[in-house]
């Protein structure tokens, strides 16, 4: 795809627009910086080694994966620092301990004490840490529960590297003022410092605390008494981290290509070739203040084209409309038939997920490269 213009490619396309998507990794890498922490990149976001190579270009140290898959194959690339951040299954460990054994600093993440003694069981110095629950959304163990000091003696006792504690504030995502943000990013810090503050006086090692979300890291005042962050979508941003208040539209540097392949004229619809297999079924804006159904419709510059959405998919159809109810008379003039858009994603890593590769847009509005991503696990 190298050199062609918009026009020429086939659709539906994943484009990154280079331009931004670097002003997105310069932002965070210099809050982070400002903060006077680390900076982990979760490259689920991307599954991409060019994406990774700029956020490390940029000064972020080790990344942050969601997929052994993506560890090993981010670890043949050079990245040795790694963090498994899904809770293990004792299945996985032979991957794992492969890994090490080749030299990859991979650490796995643990929130039970079956997990730990699994982990133990297993006969290999394991770098662990212990996932926390600093908001109630997902996996964790509770700052002030017993089992924190049982599963932390448990993986000391047993011989493994007892690395530190992890959180991740995903009730973020359903706040959109900058108090409310504030507020959970000063709640994710606490929590989780209290974790390593209570397996410290228990007598156990605890040298890094680990936090992180897009909307906390953006949102945090101080991070006193951690080590680093972890934040992911913010490389690419999308609709809903624009509703959320961290970014603004023209801030998302991912789209999909599509074209306008026919049209409804009494409904009102304008028919593409993007629908759920290229933008996903991720309706993550649908309980937001603002719904943009399966994505915001913009032109070939990325500029939104005020009022259309898709507010429909099938697999390869994709149905826009006017937001809400609103009747289009005019539909086969304002959006004509072969006419090339661009759809901005509810959720970046939902969409990536549906496409093999990304093509790069430059400045002039040529594709610069084409990056391949990951799939599996």
């Amino acid at each position: 795809m190298q050199g062609m213009e918009l026009d020429d490619l086939d659709t539906p396309t994943a484009l990154i627009d280079a331009a931004q998507m670097d002003r997105n990794i310069a932002r965070m890498q210099a809050r982070m910086t400002a903060l006077g922490v680390r900076l982990r990149p979760h490259v689920k976001t991307s599954k991409c080694l060019a994406v990774a190579r700029r956020q490390r270009d940029a000064g972020a140290q080790g990344i942050t994966v969601s997929t052994l898959k993506e560890a090993a194959q981010f670890f043949d690339d050079g990245f040795d620092d790694i963090l498994y951040a899904v809770g293990i299954a004792a299945a996985k460990l032979p991957q794992v301990r492969a890994l090490r054994e080749r030299g990859c600093r991979l650490a796995i993440v643990v929130d039970s004490l079956a997990a730990a003694q699994a982990v133990v069981a297993d006969g290999h110095r394991h770098a662990v840490m212990i996932e926390i629950d600093s908001d109630g959304h997902r996996a964790g163990v509770k700052p002030e529960e017993d089992r924190l000091i049982a599963i932390g003696r448990t993986l000391h006792d047993g011989g493994v590297v007892l690395q530190g504690v992890m959180t991740h504030a995903g009730a973020s995502y359903e706040l959109d003022t900058p108090e409310a943000l504030q507020a959970m990013a000063e709640q994710e810090r606490s929590r989780c410092v209290r974790a390593a503050e209570r397996l410290r006086a228990a007598g156990l090692p605890c040298p890094e605390v680990s936090v992180g979300s897009t909307p906390t890291a953006l949102s945090a005042r101080h991070l006193e008494g951690v080590t680093e962050v972890r934040a992911g979508v913010y490389v690419f941003n999308d609709l809903v981290m624009a509703n959320i208040g961290v970014c603004a539209l023209h801030e998302i540097a991912l789209s999909v290509l599509a074209t306008v392949i026919g049209h409804q004229p009494d409904k009102g619809w304008a028919l593409t070739d993007a629908g759920w297999m290229a933008m996903s079924r991720d309706r993550g804006t649908e309980a937001q203040a603002v719904d943009h159904g399966y994505g915001a419709v913009c032109d070939t510059r990325g500029v939104p084209i005020p009022g259309f959405i898709v507010s429909g998919a099938n697999q390869e159809h994709g149905i826009v409309t006017l937001r809400g109810d609103a009747p289009c008379a005019d539909i086969e003039q304002q959006l004509p038939l072969g006419m090339r858009l661009r759809i901005l994603p509810n959720h970046a890593c939902a969409t990536a997920a549906q496409f093999p590769a990304y093509a790069v847009l430059g400045t002039a509005g040529r594709i610069t490269a084409t990056w391949e991503r990951f799939y599996g696990w």
